[in-house]
């Protein structure tokens, strides 16, 4: 399968080019932009054809059983040792690592947030990224960080990579086009992107917003796959068909250009003469993949009551602990609410596990005011939470016939480590400082007498 070689000359990507993607989940995948580049029958021969280098990136361990070891094999221009010169230290200093006890004043509670501000000065994506919380530790492989991202300004000659973890990008507005070592994905809101460990790539702009803004789920630990069914069987959720995997492609330019490296909470940046974005055929399993949340497809309660969130699961980062998650990704999509004799929105309830939320477009049913596009939520572990009063009001008394939730996107990292908060988020001046208000009309009904109040 061939995709457009991009050549030395950079400009904003535009929505008219039509990308190519290879389907499923944790497939094995070849992929080649020129006839003939990826080798048949091994993986190392003597000699490459066009002149290319062989190299594997691996994703796991050489002996990680069958079900987990993650490699691919790349046929590039350069080895990627030629990508990495000398190393001088990087400062980003609003894209914080765990552990990061950041030194603030604002004591635990319930927090939201508005959008972050548009900026006012000229950023990439790499610059615009600004950390929220973060939760467990990098130097362990345990846990994660959750970002939010500004930016107006494309990545034309700088490349980055992270060590420290896989990055899952949740665009909301503005469609960004991320141009991997393995290949191109264009994602737009409602879409979402993966971007392995230590891959290379760099981030543009897509179509003519001012600004562009999404999130960012960092994760420390064992990789993102699909959750287990259980008793629903083989279908629905998110279904492996509707991922998909880019093509190959490279960028062929001998100009100067910087990779950033993220290592261990640390920032680096190296001076090469060329691009990075160099392979032109690649096979294997380790790759990233980009995922239409419009196409999950939700089950729920059918006659009363509603199961846990979890049912809204998209993509799963596991632990040794069986059923706890490092991260869980969960979406809250459209859908019909059917249930009978029934208060249909999120229950209030205190959880073992810390969420971050947010809000991609629409509205929140268990939140319709104060929960806008772009905002964030953390409900930390053990802190309680749920519908604000006036939603309780209205699912309290509403009639319950089939209602349709349309025109809404919202979605959660959820972890079994409590998140810490960082100075940056604390200080903004986006935090809603009456978030907690919402509940205040929540007031007593009991009166010790039987009967609905």
């Amino acid at each position: 399968m061939d995709q457009t070689i991009s050549k030395a000359s950079d400009r904003q990507a535009t929505a008219a080019e039509k990308l190519q993607y290879m389907p499923g989940f944790g497939n094995d995948f070849e992929t080649e932009s020129l006839p003939g580049a990826l080798p048949q029958g091994q993986n190392s021969p003597q000699k490459c054809n066009y002149g290319l280098y062989a190299e594997q990136l691996s994703g796991s361990p050489f002996t990680a059983p069958r079900g987990t070891n993650e490699r691919s094999w790349l046929y590039r221009i350069r080895p990627s040792v030629r990508h990495t010169r000398r190393f001088s230290n990087a400062s980003y200093p609003l894209w914080k690592t765990a552990p990061c006890l950041d030194d603030h004043s604002l004591p635990l509670g319930q927090l939201r947030w508005d959008p972050l501000p548009a900026p006012t000065e000229r950023l990439t994506f790499l610059e615009g990224i600004r950390t929220i919380t973060t939760a467990g530790d990098v130097l362990t492989q345990a846990g994660m960080a959750a970002h939010a991202y500004v930016f107006n300004e494309d990545m034309v000659d700088d490349y980055f990579f992270n060590a420290d973890g896989e990055l899952l990008v949740v665009p909301q507005v503005g469609a960004i086009r991320v141009f991997t070592e393995m290949g191109i994905i264009d994602v737009e809101p409602s879409e979402i992107c993966i971007i392995p460990r230590g891959m290379m790539f760099k981030v543009s702009r897509v179509g003519d917003e001012k600004v562009w803004r999404g999130y960012i789920c960092e994760n420390y630990g064992a990789k993102f796959t699909l959750p287990d069914r259980g008793p629903i069987g083989a279908n629905c959720l998110a279904n492996p068909r509707d991922f998909k995997t880019p093509v190959a492609a490279f960028e062929d330019k001998e100009t100067p250009c910087r990779v950033h490296v993220k290592w261990c909470g640390k920032f680096y940046v190296t001076d090469i003469g060329h691009s990075p974005l160099d392979v032109v055929a690649w096979h294997g399993n380790y790759a990233p993949y980009k995922y239409d949340l419009r196409t999950f497809s939700p089950v729920g309660a059918i006659l009363f009551d509603h199961p846990d969130p979890s049912i809204f699961t998209v993509l799963t980062a596991p632990t040794e602990s069986v059923g706890t998650a490092n991260v869980d990704f969960v979406i809250f999509p459209p859908r019909w609410l059917v249930a009978e004799h029934t208060f249909r929105p999120p229950w209030y309830h205190r959880n073992i596990m810390s969420e971050f939320m947010g809000l991609i477009h629409g509205q929140y049913d268990a939140k319709e005011q104060g929960f806008v596009p772009g905002g964030m939520s953390l409900h930390n572990m053990m802190l309680p939470h749920g519908p604000d009063a006036s939603g309780f009001e209205k699912a309290s008394n509403s009639e319950l016939k089939p209602v349709k939730l349309d025109h809404t996107m919202a979605f959660m990292f959820e972890t079994r480590f409590p998140q810490q908060l960082t100075k940056y988020a604390a200080e903004l001046d986006t935090l809603q400082d009456d978030y907690l208000e919402c509940w205040d009309n929540l007031e007593r009904r009991f009166d010790g007498t039987p009967g609905i109040k």
